[in-house]
């Protein structure tokens, strides 16, 4: 029995007691269930005192919260307890039928088993019920804890206290700052000079004396080692230059910060420090990595180099663009340096809006800087198109910070004022969030660069990886990272963030069903199992088994295409299965379904329809030529929704699969490739037509392609207006090479014909000319000379006359009979 179920047995016997009940499993309970269970009422009913008082401070709250949290994560953990077994007992129950209504009776036998079965089914839902209840109860308790919390930390935020502006809170402010600091100074000294701190010195002399040289090492000498380190890592190969650059980038921050980290190691070991000291040095490392961080961002977005910059800043300001980032990491670190401070020295609440308000309107105005810096070159990028390398990179930036930087151009003029009003807690909490924010999202920026630098660097592609789709879904995936720490500079709690991830784990309701990760998770593997192995078993039969049998490919592909769809149907319902999903449920999904068909899915569900017809039917085939709608070409592809035709273009024609079942398809290779080719020949009047006819047989039967059984057949079509016209029938093995065939026999048939004299005649037509005189005349030179002499002006001036083409009649030509050709 585990600790979780006992603790659940011994909530139930607290209820029991509550209502006066005894049970069996009373005697099985031990001392530490017991113990465990009354710890839980008591620490309910504590939670319950306090949160009615509401005196407690907000430190204690969190505590207590901490508590009520672990043992509703356990009694979330008991929630589905027993499950296996309480499933088991009611399909025996559900075999048993239903009970018997009033005054019916059933065997003594069934009764009592039926009886027995809903015992343990009570008993064994015992955890399950008591579970959900302390959950409601703990899951409460916490809600409310959360609302006092966040109205204090609400009032505190909106409260407002002193102007900074005041001057008569300007002495008092100033004491108390030389007061602490005279403080510190005055227990620093009385702790060097203690005798005590000598005598730990010398016994640590060898420690600090190696701490100090690794320290100085190491801030002195750390950029130097670290362009060393990039020297050698760019032998491995330029391509990854932008890789190595970020190493080195990231090795001139955490060395010096490992030598300040000893340094500081050092002094405690030393003890030179009295508890003041010994406060503030505890958060010196801390400090000195948010400057040095700031000082990488800077030379990460604002590089020495144009084309490198994450941020378009113009040429001559990228200095004091990266002086202005390195400022506000010292005002952030001054800004909690002072709160600190506040922590063991008693400061006033005027002293604190004084001593706040120069770091608040520093802050604003360098981030005012910031947004004003880079607007010139921001505005030209903006309208043109830069092909740079990192182009699209900082145009993505500068859409990344635009409302970053309109919200922080307005949180730089509201801030100061917010201050002098005496709201100091809002501004500071407007302020300093801003600039946190914006080294967060120069942070994913620069992170960003870097991924894409990697990836360039394994694929081969070098700098255009920066814009592939893996850096685009790179700069999601960190955008969802981000959130958190987002939620947590603006003032989120870590609780409320877990609060988040327990609802988040806890599920939804849905219908009958509870749905949560674990069975979204659940569901998400078991289907990829299914698919996988789907695919794996349709290759198998495609390439291994199938070809060894005596089915045609059509045949083949029906059938790994319908074992595919199959196989994807069983993979969806036992993933659902596993996943605790009750199918039961999906009835409202069905009806819906059903709407929407009505309304406009007709033509897709009759696209699916016909596509399993064809699957099972089979009335074309995979590598099938057919014709349909004019379009002639082989099958390619059966899916559900279409069917892909290849045409003897070489193009890929997709037809819906319900056109190929309502319409008329001809298919020349169903069941077989034997088919028919016919050859049409002419030839002049007065050939020999039984000469024809036995070279015309001599062609045919000479094509290895055709069939000798049925023998191929010449038919004397009839006498045509040019030529006698026959026909070549044959039958070949392949009715695919129909084309090739034709075009084998009429070489055949010229090359015969030549040899043996015969002749395939044209079209010819006479022309009678009805007035040959006038033509004649009109054409005759001496005419045509005294007509321009006659009229030299007319020449000039006009084109010279034309013969009159009505004259002209096309007349058909007759035959013996007098019969026309247009008249046959």
């Amino acid at each position: 029995m585990t600790p979780i179920i006992t603790a659940l047995r011994v909530a139930l016997l607290g209820l029991v007691f509550a209502a006066g009940l005894a049970l069996p499993a009373l005697a099985q309970l031990t001392a530490e269930s017991r113990a465990y269970y009354q710890d839980w009422l008591k620490t309910a009913e504590r939670a319950e005192q306090v949160i009615d008082a509401r005196r407690a401070s907000s430190a204690a709250l969190e505590q207590l919260r901490k508590k009520l949290t672990d043992y509703r994560q356990s009694f979330l953990a008991q929630r589905d307890g027993n499950s296996d077994r309480v499933e088991t007992l009611q399909g025996q129950l559900d075999a048993l039928g239903a009970a018997p209504g009033e005054g019916e009776t059933e065997p003594e036998d069934i009764a009592a088993l039926r009886e027995a079965l809903n015992t343990e089914l009570d008993q064994l839902q015992v955890p399950r019920t008591v579970s959900l209840v302390a959950y409601s109860r703990a899951d409460g308790l916490i809600g409310e804890i959360d609302k006092i919390i966040r109205e204090r930390r609400t009032e505190t935020l909106l409260e407002r206290g002193p102007s900074p502006l005041n001057p008569e809170h300007w002495g008092p402010a100033a004491r108390a700052l030389k007061r602490a600091g005279q403080a510190l100074w005055n227990e620093t000294l009385a702790q060097v000079a203690s005798a005590t701190t000598f005598e730990r010195v010398r016994r640590n002399l060898p420690a600090i004396l190696i701490l100090l040289l690794f320290s100085g090492l190491l801030i002195f000498r750390g950029r130097p080692w670290a362009h060393s380190a990039g020297d050698y890592l760019r032998q491995f190969g330029s391509s990854g230059r932008g890789v190595w650059g970020f190493i080195v980038s990231l090795l001139q921050v955490g060395l010096p910060l490992l030598g300040i980290i000893f340094a500081v190691a050092a002094v405690n070991l030393a003890g030179l420090t009295g508890s003041r000291g010994s406060f503030l040095l505890d958060f010196v490392p801390g400090w000195a990595f948010l400057i040095l961080s700031f000082h990488w961002l800077g030379n990460q977005l604002f590089a020495s180099k144009i084309d490198n910059d994450l941020i378009p800043v113009q040429e001559g300001r990228r200095n004091i663009t990266r002086l202005m980032v390195d400022v506000l990491a010292v005002l952030l670190v001054l800004q909690d340096a002072l709160t600190k401070l506040g922590e063991f020295e008693n400061i006033s609440e005027p002293a604190h809006a004084v001593l706040s308000f120069p770091l608040i309107l520093a802050a604003a105005l360098v981030l005012l800087r910031l947004h004003r810096i880079g607007a010139k070159r921001r505005r030209q990028q903006s309208a043109q198109d830069e092909e740079a390398e990192d182009g699209a990179i900082a145009a993505g930036a500068g859409h990344v910070f635009s409302i970053a930087r309109r919200a922080i151009y307005l949180l730089g003029f509201i801030s100061p004022l917010l201050a002098v009003l005496g709201y100091v807690n809002a501004a500071e909490a407007l302020v300093y969030p801003a600039a946190t924010t914006l080294a967060l999202l120069a942070a994913l920026l620069v992170l960003h660069r870097f991924c894409g630098d990697v990836y360039g660097w394994l694929s081969g592609k070098g700098s255009e990886a920066r814009e592939s789709l893996f850096s685009v879904l790179i700069g999601f995936m960190l955008a969802l990272l981000a959130l958190p720490p987002l939620a947590l500079i603006w003032g989120a709690r870590i609780a409320d963030l877990t609060e988040l991830w327990s609802q988040f784990l806890k599920g939804f309701q849905f219908g009958e069903t509870r749905i949560s990760p674990t069975a979204f998770l659940t569901f998400a593997v078991v289907f990829a199992t299914g698919y996988a192995l789907t695919r794996v078993l349709q290759g198998s039969l495609r390439n291994t088994l199938l070809p060894k049998t005596k089915i045609d490919p059509g045949g083949q592909n029906a059938i790994t295409s319908g074992l595919g769809y199959v196989g994807i149907f069983l993979a969806a319902v036992v993933a659902i299965s596993m996943a605790g999903l009750d199918l039961s449920s999906l009835a409202i999904v069905a009806g819906a379904l059903s709407v929407g068909i009505g309304f406009g899915l007709q033509t897709i569900v009759s696209n699916f329809v016909s596509g399993i017809i064809l699957l099972i039917e089979r009335p074309i085939s995979k590598g099938d030529w057919i014709e349909v709608g004019g379009l002639m070409g082989y099958v390619r592809d059966i899916s559900v929704r279409s069917t892909r035709i290849e045409t003897f273009d070489r193009t890929d024609v997709i037809v819906p699969n319900s056109d190929l079942i309502s319409g008329t398809v001809t298919n020349y290779t169903r069941g077989n490739t034997v088919g028919r080719v016919i050859v049409p020949v002419g030839v002049a009047y007065g050939t020999d037509p039984r000469k024809v006819e036995a070279i015309l047989k001599e062609v045919a039967k000479g094509h290895p392609m055709v069939l000798l059984n049925p023998a191929p057949s010449v038919v004397f079509q009839g006498f045509g207006a040019d030529s006698l016209d026959f026909e070549i029938r044959a039958i070949l093995r392949d009715v695919n090479w129909v084309l090739s065939v034709k075009s084998d026999m009429n070489y055949e048939i010229a090359k015969r014909f030549d040899e043996e004299g015969i002749e395939i005649p044209f079209m010819q037509r006479d022309i009678w000319i009805r007035n040959p005189e006038a033509l004649a005349q009109a054409a005759t030179p001496a005419s045509a000379g005294t007509a321009f002499a006659e009229a030299p002006a007319a020449a000039s001036s006009a084109p010279p006359p034309k013969p009159d083409l009505d004259d002209l009649q096309q007349i058909p030509d007759q035959d013996a009979d007098g019969e026309t050709d247009a008249e046959k």
